[in-house]
């Protein structure tokens, strides 16, 4: 018996690590997020050994970034959202054809014998935004719902989807089997933003005409729940991110009467319990001792990476007449990458598009991105507060 409950002694471990991590990490005036990564890579196999990843963990992680995805939709005001349509387009094209440009030249650069394919997977792997780092910091800094907390969220979702249609693309070109048709491909995302929109307005519809009836019988939460995970498996299926679906479902329910009491539940559950996992997992699934051998490799692949979206993102806020600060506080915001990024660097390891070294050097830019993006947002924010009270 004692073999099988083992899990829940990782939990226990997991939780009080994180809530240490997040602790100290706010002692130092940072994020807690930045603490609570930094705690996972320390019990993590690259340190002490004391939690190793599990599919239960990873499956509580999963959770984790859903929920904080679904309170990103909720804290998202749809009309604010709408209006930035425009200045996120070209924040996430140039948060696309950066770092595709630059994780091209680095590949070419640093190994001359590679082929254009590889350089080319590359540059898609580095394509893809994970903003769940980010909100997590702007909602600490107290900006999530400021134009250029809306801009970022707005553009990931949009790069998201290029950066899938690029790799169909990609892999399409080599290995015709293994991919969609690139119209079936773009069929699906379509399919799943029409059905979302069209889904997101009766179910608003719904909540708002039998408010009183829910808020009496207590059920808006389960109905939130059952809805997040709902369209989260919509969306994967269809061949967009998971998280996707889970911030629309936040859009959605951020337009009705609901809105206050399922953003307060939520929290509630979600930082009790999953999304600590989420952090301490990032934390988790690195090991240290695999990066030597390709640490120069791995240098440029990150150069590549944060200049890419620094300098792509800036020129698209820019264009979108956001301030040389905003613009700045933009493409910090559109460094990270994580789950996205492992996922096609993993599929380019299984097709061998790309090798151990380039994936090993992926593993490692997740790590570095998720751990200076809360660093230097705390920086241009309080620079920004410095000014003002002059």
């Amino acid at each position: 018996m004692g073999e099988g409950f083992n899990f829940l002694v990782d939990l226990a471990i997991i939780l009080f690590i994180a809530n240490l991590g997040g602790y100290v990490s706010r002692k130092f005036k940072q994020p807690a997020v930045l603490g609570q990564i930094i705690a996972g890579l320390l019990i993590g196999p690259s340190v002490f050994g004391l939690v190793h990843e599990t599919e239960f963990i990873n499956h509580m992680a999963e959770i984790g970034v859903i929920l904080l995805m679904f309170i990103a939709g909720l804290e998202t005001d749809l009309a604010d959202l709408k209006a930035s349509s425009k200045s996120s387009t070209s924040i996430a094209l140039g948060g696309v054809i950066g770092p595709l440009i630059l994780g091209m030249g680095a590949i070419l650069l640093i190994s001359p014998e590679a082929d254009i394919v590889e350089a080319l997977f590359v540059g898609v792997i580095l394509t893809a935004t994970s903003v769940s780092i980010t909100v997590q910091a702007l909602k600490e800094l107290g900006q999530l719902r400021t134009k250029q907390g809306v801009g970022i969220l707005g553009a990931a979702i949009i790069d998201d989807v290029v950066g899938i249609i690029l790799l169909t693309l990609v892999v399409g070109m080599v290995t015709p089997s293994e991919s969609s048709n690139i119209f079936l491909v773009l069929g699906k995302i379509a399919a799943f933003f029409i059905l979302s929109i069209v889904i997101g307005v009766i179910f608003s519809k719904v909540l708002t005409k039998y408010k009183d009836f829910i808020s009496r019988e207590n059920r808006v939460l389960p109905y939130a729940l059952i809805f997040c995970f709902l369209l989260a498996f919509v969306a994967e299926e269809l061949g967009v991110a998971a998280i996707i679906g889970a911030y629309f479902t936040g859009v959605v329910f951020s337009t009705t009467p609901h809105r206050n009491r399922v953003s307060h539940e939520i929290q509630r559950i979600a930082y009790s319990l999953f999304v600590p996992i989420f952090f301490i997992n990032i934390g988790l699934s690195v090991e240290i001792h695999h990066i030597g051998s390709s640490l120069l490799l791995s240098l440029f692949i990150i150069l590549a990476a944060v200049l890419g979206k620094v300098l792509g993102c800036g020129i698209g806020a820019k264009i979108s007449r956001f301030n040389n600060r905003e613009a700045l506080q933009i493409s910090i915001g559109m460094i990270p990458r994580a789950e996205v990024a492992l996922i096609v660097a993993n599929l380019g390891l299984k097709l061998k598009l790309i090798g151990e070294n380039i994936f090993t050097a992926i593993i490692l830019l997740v790590l570095v991105s998720t751990i200076i993006t809360p660093i230097l947002l705390q920086i241009v924010y309080s620079e920004e507060k410095v000014k003002e009270a002059c």
